[in-house]
């Protein structure tokens, strides 16, 4: 009598068991469908944008930026990436004019009448004065900038007070230090010119961009300091180009979101 009710009561658990197992599985298994076609469409989506050109910065080797450059490309965006003749240490104007050659080379490559940055470090620097004085305000249609010393960096300037001279001789450097002719000249006037959406983002922990404001432009841009959003993530100059967090605001400002930036992304 003791078995047979221990056998009953076994079979009605397992009854009552394997329609909730497979009813907890269902969704699983729907969720990671949801989550797959939507990933496609995303990636549909953005194949249709703006081809993305990633700016390198000073000594930017364009493998550098592949990391970032993969993660566009996974979300179904067309990406390049431009290495900054003389690995950036020559003049900034200079550079800027090898670059609308290259954008030129790409819009022609891809048939797209305009393109979207995504700039690093002096790469911001570069992309501004293409979009400034060489016609890039009616090609560009978003700019996020990484890390770029905007308004200029006392790092640049420190180098002539430890007795270095006028940075070491770098043109480039010269021309990111604070107070520069070429830095009154890009942030003279409108400094986000053009019907351009501009973003820039800047982390607390730049080594290379101090004060860490001069990271950000004036005129309507959309200022994100990582650590606004996310107090405890240790993001510092280089990282700015394979952090998570940072990546998300790149996406949202590509693809015309609300930028809040994921504190969790890896």
């Amino acid at each position: 009598m003791l078995l047979r009710t221990i056998l009953a009561a076994t079979t009605a658990v397992a009854a009552l068991l394997v329609p909730a197992t497979a009813a907890a599985a269902a969704p699983d298994r729907t969720t990671t469908a949801t989550t797959a076609a939507t990933s496609t469409t995303a990636a549909a989506v953005n194949a249709n944008a703006n081809p993305v050109i990633v700016v390198g910065g000073l000594i930017g080797v364009s493998i550098a930026y592949e990391p970032i450059a993969a993660r566009l490309r996974a979300d179904g965006f067309r990406v390049s990436i431009f290495q900054i003749p003389g690995l950036g240490f020559g003049d900034i104007r200079e550079s800027a004019r090898a670059f609308k050659t290259y954008v030129d080379q790409v819009r022609a490559r891809t048939g797209a009448a305009k393109v979207d940055l995504v700039a690093h470090s002096e790469g911001g620097l570069v992309s501004r004065w293409y979009v400034k004085f060489l016609g890039g305000a009616d090609i560009v249609g978003r700019y996020v900038s990484l890390g770029s010393p905007q308004q200029g960096t006392y790092v640049a300037n420190i180098l002539k007070f430890i007795g270095l001279g006028s940075c070491a001789g770098i043109v480039a450097c010269q021309q990111m230090s604070i107070g520069s002719d070429l830095l009154t000249a890009l942030n003279g006037g409108d400094d986000t010119p053009g019907a351009i959406r501009w973003a820039t983002v800047r982390t607390w922990q730049d080594e290379l961009v101090w004060p860490i404001g001069n990271a950000a432009l004036s005129d309507g841009a959309n200022n994100v300091l990582i650590q606004s959003w996310c107090p405890l993530r240790l993001v510092g100059h280089v990282s700015l180009i394979l952090d998570g967090t940072t990546y998300t605001v790149v996406r949202q400002v590509l693809t015309d979101a609300p930028v809040r930036p994921n504190c969790f992304a890896l």
